[in-house]
């Protein structure tokens, strides 16, 4: 879906990626209008080195392409939004540097834009990297929905950076306003963070988990995993861990039968450099490949023997089918024929009527009250 938004600096055709007729959802919101409009209406220098961090699907750093700002983001399909945008915009290939929240960040930053991001721990690793290149001067905004501002939120702003406060609501965003203190005492970044398996967990039982900020359940494995962990398939020369974050479950399979090849995929930055974290840290032997992208594009058709997958049904605070769907439908193409994908899933969102459309067939492998793991066969 793409749709128009409407600014200072010009009117700007937005689409999120990859556009999807089942994705309805915009790819600017509120608190991107809201953010625009009081640089705006507030004559904010533009000047310097100008940062936005976390720019959903590129809404900011297109309309404030002139001033030739520095995007840092988590996410590869943000990423590519943003490069289709500014194209759509005539934009001038490097007019905006492209850097992931992996990237070193600017030496110095003269204006920090901040959309606020879902996970705080994210936001944590971020402030405290770019906290060196930020000085008395620096102007520093964040943007969000009302229901994305929290107390905490606020409070690690003025824990990293100095003095901060918020604006009144409009169409239910908030501004968030900092002014920094370059003699404030920082803490240490404590990511990325590392902890110990329990036992009881297959082959990655006592194992270490590393985790970079913003990766799901950080500090601990989550109860979808462990069960997860507990029904893998055996066997299969090529397995993906699709959508893989720290990558405990791909780590797992290659434990269990060191001849597996096996890919990690995710379109997170920070969940590939856990996983591959993750398995470096646990000496597995065997081959394996880590790869940041949309699903299973570039994978070759038929070339996958068992694919694993926990999909998410977030895309930032809106819940959606589409990443799901994309992932079900990638992983049908990737297979060969009689390749298995394996899905992990809350037992309420119907995953086994979305695998009977597109495989024909879902069996059901184990369940609990919770959860089901299910698995689909590629006929033919």
């Amino acid at each position: 879906m793409s749709d128009r938004m409407t600014t200072a600096w010009g009117e700007f055709e937005l689409s999120r990626f990859p556009e999807d007729p089942r994705d309805r959802l915009r790819a600017w919101d509120a608190s991107d209008a809201y953010l625009l409009r009081y640089l705006d209406r507030e004559r904010i220098g533009l000047s310097g080195t100008v940062v936005v961090l976390g720019d959903r699907w590129g809404a900011l750093v297109t309309a404030l392409a002139e001033h030739r700002p520095a995007q840092i983001t988590d996410s590869y399909l943000s990423q590519e939004a943003t490069r289709v945008n500014l194209g759509r915009a005539g934009v001038e290939p490097g007019a905006v540097r492209l850097l992931t929240t992996q990237d070193p960040p600017p030496e110095r930053v003269d204006v920090l834009l901040v959309r606020v991001p879902k996970s705080l721990a994210l936001l944590e690793d971020q402030l405290l990297r770019l906290a060196p290149a930020v000085h008395a001067g620096t102007v520093v905004v964040g943007t969000g929905m009302v229901k994305e501002i929290h107390t905490s939120t606020l409070r690690l702003f003025e824990r990293i950076l100095g003095p901060t406060r918020t604006s009144l609501a409009e169409q239910k965003a908030r501004l968030i306003h900092c002014t920094p203190d370059p003699s404030l005492e920082r803490p240490e970044n404590p990511w990325p963070y590392s902890y110990a398996l329990p036992e009881g967990v297959g082959a990655v039982s006592g194992r270490t988990v590393v985790n970079h900020a913003g990766v799901f359940c950080a500090d601990r494995l989550d109860i979808g995993t462990r069960f997860f962990l507990a029904h893998l398939p055996a066997g299969g020369r090529r397995i993906v861990d699709l959508g893989c974050g720290n990558g405990v479950v791909g780590t797992a399979v290659a434990l269990a039968d060191p001849t597996a090849e096996v890919l990690f995929v995710d379109e997170s930055f920070q969940a590939i450099a856990s996983a591959e974290a993750t398995y470096k840290a646990n000496g597995v032997p065997g081959h394996a490949e880590f790869r940041v992208g949309d699903g299973l594009a570039g994978v070759a058709a038929g070339s996958v023997d068992v694919v694993l997958n926990n999909p998410p049904f977030h895309s930032h605070q809106a819940t959606t089918e589409a990443t799901a769907w994309r992932m079900f439908s990638g992983a049908k193409r990737a297979l060969r024929p009689g390749g298995e994908l394996w899905v992990i899933g809350n037992r309420h969102l119907g995953y086994h009527v979305t695998l009977r459309r597109l495989f024909g067939n879902s069996e059901l492998v184990a369940s609990d009250p919770k959860f089901v793991v299910l698995k689909a066969v590629k006929r033919g």
